[in-house]
């Protein structure tokens, strides 16, 4: 009998030490995820007024980061890094669900300046970030991924969603930057006025047709399409 007290006592001495130390863990990863969130907030402050050649404007750049969060999603691709801006909001998501993005870029110097960007704001480890034509690697990538983002050449477009949607796994989003639903395109946030995208029109026609996708538009920004695999 003594020892079955015994026993007791200690298993509720263990408990005792155990619950401090567990919650001291998971304050430790709020704690990271709250200096992450402030290291890339003071990084998108800073860029807005650094560079006019942001490749989304902040509201599209929002929307992008909710669509993941809101969804969970964790494999994510985009075609067209740029500087890194977009890449930096799905990053920014990813890192919320434990995820990691690949992101295409075939110019150098926009590769490289993404690269710096990536670290500066604290987000390098969930991207695996690539130097390649997206003509020839988009066609090789293997999913499953449950989120894709386009911002590249826009003949290419419907070409690039063909690739990439038998990807996406059910439940998946496929976005597209620069266009609308009337299927002119978008001036985008830093286009000359009056000027509109090209190429998007047989993109939008080709999302709207296809049968396994709800496709709505965001317009607040530079224009997106937001198509889900059903």
């Amino acid at each position: 009998m003594r020892s079955t007290v015994i026993a007791v006592m200690l298993a509720l001495v263990s408990l005792v030490a155990v619950g401090p130390q567990a919650g001291f863990v998971v304050a430790q990863d709020t704690s990271a995820q709250e200096a992450l969130d402030q290291r890339v907030r003071d990084f998108l402050a800073a860029a807005r007024w650094r560079s006019r050649t942001l490749n989304v404007s902040a509201a599209d750049g929002q929307k992008l980061h909710d669509l993941i969060v809101e969804n969970g999603y964790t494999r994510a691709v985009e075609v067209g890094t740029s500087t890194g801006h977009s890449t930096i909001w799905i990053a920014w998501a990813l890192s919320k669900t434990g995820g990691k993005l690949i992101t295409v870029e075939i110019n150098e110097r926009r590769h490289q300046r993404a690269l710096a960007n990536l670290e500066e704001a604290g987000l390098s480890s969930f991207v695996d970030a690539r130097l390649a034509d997206a003509h020839e690697l988009v066609p090789e990538l293997e999913g499953p991924f449950d989120f894709a983002f386009i911002d590249a050449d826009k003949d290419w477009y419907v070409r690039y969603f063909n690739w990439l949607l038998p990807e996406i796994e059910v439940g998946g989003c496929f976005a597209a930057h620069n266009v609308s639903e009337s299927g002119e395109g978008s001036p985008g946030e830093n286009a000359p006025p009056g000027r509109m995208e090209e190429g998007t029109a047989e993109f939008v026609q080709e999302i709207l047709a296809t049968p396994s996708l709800n496709t709505e538009f965001f317009m607040d920004g530079g224009g997106l399409s937001i198509s889900y695999k059903r």
